[in-house]
């Protein structure tokens, strides 16, 4: 009879052995493991597989804020998309008679209007800037010093830090890196062939305005 519990409890003891693996004391320098606190965690899917992009899908601005982002980063409204007009209705904004839910998908009507309304806008602003001595008062060329001149005379520090200043007006994040450079030789062509425009000078300024303002990224979050 003590022998059958001596085995019984022998056996036991191999069992829980099995069950409660042993782990070496850690050495000098290293840490204890811990054990996770979140359990089993869902992994993040493949961004390969995913358009590059891991998360939710971007959403479109609405039309309010649309309107709203257009008067921070230009410093004009643009007047049409006013409450009540027809266009901000046939951009996607409820009505609550015929439609009562704001539609945020991106479409070529959405596109093809919005560059209409970058157009009106840009160019106003950038024209107002011409008479404006004071960057502080300017936006668009706020980095600009003294009175708006000839924009080929700008030195490549000077045209990337307009263009650092505007990508972060109007995205939220700097231009850097290649894309960067891609966007100075843009605006330097811009600036040459406004200057062979008499009195077109600004006009280069409101290239880069429309260009930044019907980005997906002035457009989406």
């Amino acid at each position: 009879m003590r022998r059958l519990l001596l085995f019984a409890l022998l056996a036991l003891g191999a069992s829980a052995c099995e069950k409660t693996p042993v782990v070496p004391p850690p050495v000098d320098g290293q840490l204890e493991p811990v054990a996770n606190p979140h359990g089993d965690m869902t992994p993040l899917p493949d961004p390969e597989l995913q358009n590059g992009r891991v998360g939710r899908s971007p959403r479109r601005l609405t039309v309010d804020q649309l309107a709203r982002s257009i008067e921070v980063a230009v410093g004009r409204k643009w007047t049409e998309l006013d409450s009540g007009s027809g266009l901000g209705t046939t951009l996607g904004r409820a009505d609550f008679a015929l439609v009562n839910q704001e539609s945020t998908e991106p479409n070529l009507v959405f596109a093809k209007f919005l560059e209409d309304g970058a157009r009106v806008v840009c160019l106003e602003q950038a024209a107002a800037e011409k008479a404006l001595a004071s960057p502080e008062a300017r936006v668009l060329s706020r980095t600009i010093p003294g009175p708006l001149g000839d924009l080929r005379k700008l030195s490549d520090a000077q045209v990337n830090e307009l263009l650092v200043y505007l990508s972060v007006r109007f995205w939220g994040s700097p231009l850097q890196g290649d894309e960067l450079t891609r966007w100075a030789g843009f605006f330097k062509k811009a600036a040459a062939r406004a200057e062979a425009i008499s009195g077109g000078r600004d006009q280069a300024l409101a290239a880069v305005c429309i260009a930044l303002m019907t980005d997906s990224r002035f457009l989406t979050y």
